[in-house]
């Protein structure tokens, strides 16, 4: 039983606020999303949304392309096995 309530402080002390005071980025990040620089929205994070971006358009060309790939193999007539 006591393991149980040693648990208890270890996960209430964990979850206490008052233990570590973070710093609210919110308003940053809106000034940084809001400017007018001429890019588009997802790509205004930086060079990691740019890299996220373009890996996440090659997974879809190629994922698209297999697909259309494997359903032309899938649609054409077997050959006679004879």
């Amino acid at each position: 039983m006591r393991h149980l309530l040693s648990l208890q402080r270890v996960a209430t002390r964990a979850f206490n606020t008052t233990a570590r005071q973070m710093k609210n980025n919110v308003p940053e990040k809106q000034k940084l999303f809001q400017e007018d620089n001429g890019l588009p929205i997802h790509i205004k994070g930086g060079t990691t949304d740019v890299l996220l971006y373009r890996l996440t358009m090659t997974l879809t060309i190629a994922g698209t392309g297999l697909s259309l790939y494997w359903l032309l193999v899938a649609a054409m007539p077997k050959g006679k096995s004879d």
